[in-house]
This record gives structure tokens, sequence and C-alpha cells, in this order.
């Protein structure tokens, strides 16, 4: 890594021209955002019922008493060993922001696929507090596109993230926002899918500022990427 090392005010001078752009950034991202909450919304006309610590929760029940709710479709199938790396990385991010959330008038779930016993133990694994939910028996990952049949996987192709996209397994990361009217209808507002999940990485907000970025293989951008537990072991056996 090789940088340019200049005066005080040439540094200065390069300093504030980058500021400018990352003042477009900046407004760009706001009005990208306020778009995103301008969209129409879609009832939601299924019962979905899922298995939770609690006991049978709701689609309605997830809010909590709240009017909005988020859901991060976490990859973990019926006999997965441990959840996907990506989606661990992104939900270690999750408990410190849920306080913040919640004052806000905003719930929050994970939800897998994979039995609710299967997912209590990793998540015990892992010491995470947020609420995880099973949809294990019910149609819910298949309707919000997370969930593939092996057809679909033979054929690395599936309707993923609003078109036909390449699919390398069964299950595929995502996430989605729910909304809820006084009456205690819910309706989808909107959902993301592959480097849309990205700004919910706050390890990858920090990386971006450092000389050497992200320092990532383009064609497996993620590959770096640990389990928190796994980091000791993977540097040894590296």
């Amino acid at each position: 890594m090789k940088h340019d090392v200049v005066s005080q005010d040439q540094w200065l001078a390069a300093r504030k021209a980058l500021l400018a752009k990352e003042k477009e950034f900046t407004k760009a991202r706001d009005e990208l955002s306020a778009a995103r909450r301008a969209l129409p919304w879609v009832k939601v006309e299924k019962n979905y019922v899922f298995e939770s610590p609690a006991g049978k929760q709701s689609l309605s029940d997830l809010f909590d008493g709240r009017s909005q709710l988020i859901v991060y479709h976490f990859m973990l199938a019926p006999g997965w060993e441990e959840g996907c790396r990506g989606c661990s990385f992104v939900s270690d991010h999750f408990d410190g922001a849920l306080p913040h959330l919640n004052a806000r008038d905003v719930s929050f779930a994970a939800v897998s696929i994979a039995p609710l016993g299967e997912i209590g133990r990793f998540k015990a694994r892992m010491g995470w507090k947020f609420n995880w939910v099973s949809s294990h028996g019910t149609t819910f990952n298949r309707d919000f596109r997370v969930s593939f049949t092996e057809e679909e996987v033979k054929a690395g192709k599936a309707d993923y993230n609003f078109g036909l996209n390449n699919i390398g397994m069964g299950e595929m990361p995502g996430l989605t926002v729910f909304a809820r009217d006084a009456g205690g209808v819910v309706y989808r507002t909107y959902s993301t899918y592959s480097r849309g999940l990205d700004m919910l990485i706050g390890a990858y907000n920090l990386l971006d500022l450092v000389p050497k970025g992200r320092d990532e293989d383009p064609e497996a951008p993620m590959k770096w990427v640990c389990l928190h537990d796994r980091y000791a072991h993977a540097q040894v056996a590296g």
C-alpha cells in the first residue's frame, strides 16, 4: 500500500475537495431514504405464525405493541450446524441498536426456517439477545424469496432480489420492513437483499474509513469474515 505524502496545506486542499463529494453523497442518501419511505404499501394477506421462545407468535405479535417492524431473514436451515457467516456478521450489529429502535416505535426480529431449538443453540453460542423466531413449516421464507427449492438451486438462478439472479444455495439473506395500522392490519413496506444489506454492517462503514478499506477479494468479498468466536482459530489455521 503506497500513498503520496504531502504537506499539511496540500492534504487540507485534498480533504476539502473530498468533503464536497461527501456532502453530495449525504444529500443523495437523504433523498434516497425519503424515496424509500415514500414507497407504497402492500397488505400482508397470510396469517403467518412463528415458533418463538414465548410460544407461537403471529407476524402481528412480533410488533410487540409498536407500529413498525424490521425482520432480518437469517440464513439458517434445518440441520445446519451453525448460521451463515455473513448473516452472523450482520447480526453482530443488532443488539446495541435495539433500545434506540424501540424508542422510535420500531421492533425487530430475525426469522429463520430452522426449527426453534436449532436457532436457540446457535443464538446462545453467539451471545445474541434479539428476538429470533422460526418459520419452520410455513411459507414465509418462500413468500419473501429467501428460501429456494432443490430445482432452483440446481438451475443456479431464481427469483431473488426482484429478478432472476444467481443463487448459490437454498437459503439467501434479506430484510423486510412491515407496518401495522391502528386496526391491526399488517403491510409490507420495503424489502432489500444482497448488497442492499451492506447498510446494516457498521464494521464495513468503519473499514471504509481506513487506508486499506475492506481489503476484500472482489470475487469473494466476505471470504475473510468469521463467526466472531472463530477469528483466533482462523488466524492460527492461516
